[in-house]
């Protein structure tokens, strides 16, 4: 099953990493059974539309990571597995997603994962403000809310690395990092099974203004767009 990881970029996998992903994958449809992590199960399907597809942004991770919405633990989780980075914080607002990643990462043993039950806005406002070389997040909001949620995590110099399906969405969002002191340096256009996805890379060029990411909800309910 591990030949269908296969984004550019990534080197094969040893046997190590190879089991780290089988048993990330008997974790994840064990864990679903409790409570709902994800929509897909099938192996394949999982290896493709999950794993693979997180793999996608390897080369744009540096340093510390932060993934705000990890959800069932994508991308972080398979990027941890690979190495593409040197640590991870996954972020999420359930306390049972973020049971569900603790346990995985304590099984994989990923030493430099770490998990935090917080929301993105408590989590932009607190001591990790600007701390992290790379933020990241895989469909999680629209782009104007979430480079809102994203762009305070990182320093200056680092990167804001988003999955999306939809690369219009550039355009709704050109207003909002340009606010949140973010520089669109790439789009990266690929398919998973004939289904298009896209990684939008932003370098983090100022400071973001310390009244963001705005608290009570407003960045889902009041865009900035």
């Amino acid at each position: 099953m591990i030949e269908c990881l296969r984004p550019p970029l990534v080197e094969l996998p040893n046997e190590r990493v190879a089991a780290q992903f089988e048993r990330y994958y008997s974790l994840l449809v064990e864990w679903n059974e409790k409570f709902n992590l994800t929509a897909i199960t099938e192996k394949e399907a999982v290896y493709r539309k999950h794993f693979s597809d997180s793999l996608y942004g390897a080369e744009w991770m540096q340093g510390a990571v932060c993934d705000i919405g990890a959800g069932a633990g994508f991308p972080s989780l398979p990027l941890a597995i690979v190495g593409a980075a040197d640590s991870f914080t996954l972020v999420d607002s359930v306390g049972k997603k973020v049971n569900f990643l603790s346990h995985v990462a304590t099984e994989l043993g990923l030493d430099g994962v770490k998990t935090l039950h917080a929301r993105a806005e408590e989590v932009g406002k607190g001591p990790l403000r600007e701390s992290f070389d790379t933020v990241t997040a895989r469909a999680v909001a629209a782009l104007p809310t979430l480079l809102e949620y994203l762009a305070p995590l990182a320093k200056v110099g680092g990167h804001v690395v988003v999955y999306k399906t939809d690369e219009q969405e550039i355009q709704q969002a050109s207003k909002a990092a340009k606010l949140f002191g973010l520089e669109l340096i790439q789009t990266q256009p690929y398919e998973i099974e004939g289904a298009k996805r896209c990684l939008f890379i932003y370098r983090k060029v100022v400071k973001t203004p310390t009244k963001y990411p705005r608290m009570g909800n407003k960045p889902r309910l009041e865009p900035i767009v």
